[in-house]
């Protein structure tokens, strides 16, 4: 199928490692031309190359800090000078939840509550809110907001609240900006298997006394397919969904983690 994304423009935050990385990597192999955009400037110049040398497409790595909104407003107008416009924003900066023990509600601090709804709810928030015009000019978009299977059960108060905000911005700008050609979804991965998972196994299981491939086969049994999802499988659903071909998915979630739980979702 042609995803119809040859020389489209997008910005892609959290993209010098991880499921960012990911998705980035994958629209560049779909033709586009990608602004990467994290915290760590060695982590993006590595990951800028190694997109670039494999696909052949412009890659281009713009430190930012999504908590901060003059940060923000900084990348996407040199983002935009850079591309020459932006058609896609994929929201994926975020602080990693998953790779630690969960604390309970007792544990929950204001400190790290703030911290985690400024990253992931209000950056996202900034990084849409300073697009939007510019998709406008354009008259066609996606944003697409990379969120977690939290916003669907509970266990961490914070992951979930933080996911059940990102899924409420994602309506609310599908919403207001459909009507100027502009979709948004929220991608919901459950367990992924990044290059961050070997030293997460290896940690739980020296903590529990068992094998690396013990917590790597409890990790796959979490879902209905018994593997772990890996990122890039993640990625093609983003390919997909940036592409003209998904202008029927506005305004959804969609579960990514293979299947994860009993409860139905209509």
């Amino acid at each position: 199928m042609d995803l119809e994304l040859e020389r489209k423009l997008a910005v892609v935050t959290g993209g010098s490692r991880g499921i960012g990385k990911a998705i980035a990597w994958e629209l560049a192999r779909e033709g586009c031309d990608v602004a990467i955009c994290a915290r760590n400037a060695d982590a993006l110049e590595l990951a800028s190359r190694e997109i670039a040398a494999d696909t052949g497409r412009d890659i281009y790595p713009i430190e930012c800090d999504t908590t901060d909104t003059d940060s923000v407003n900084s990348m996407v107008a040199r983002a935009n000078f850079q591309l020459g416009g932006i058609d896609i924003l994929v929201n994926n900066a975020a602080r990693p939840l998953g790779q630690a023990p969960v604390p309970g509600i007792e544990g929950v601090t204001d400190e790290a509550f703030n911290e985690d709804i400024n990253t992931k709810v209000l950056g996202y928030l900034r990084c849409a809110r300073a697009v939007a015009p510019i998709m406008k000019d354009r008259g066609w978009g996606r944003i697409i907001n990379i969120s977690g299977l939290a916003s669907r059960s509970s266990g961490s108060a914070v992951g979930s609240i933080r996911n059940v905000g990102v899924s409420a911005l994602t309506k609310n700008l599908a919403d207001e900006l459909g009507p100027y050609g502009i979709n948004a979804v929220v991608i919901h991965p459950g367990g992924t298997r990044t290059e961050a998972t070997p030293g997460v196994a290896a940690a739980r299981a020296e903590e529990r006394g068992v094998s690396v491939d013990t917590i790597l086969d409890e990790m796959a049994s979490a879902n209905a397919v018994r593997k772990l999802i890996d990122a890039r499988e993640i990625a093609y659903i983003a390919a997909f969904v940036a592409s003209p071909k998904a202008v029927a998915i506005n305004g959804d979630g969609i579960a990514a983690g293979g299947g994860v739980g009993n409860a139905i979702h209509y």
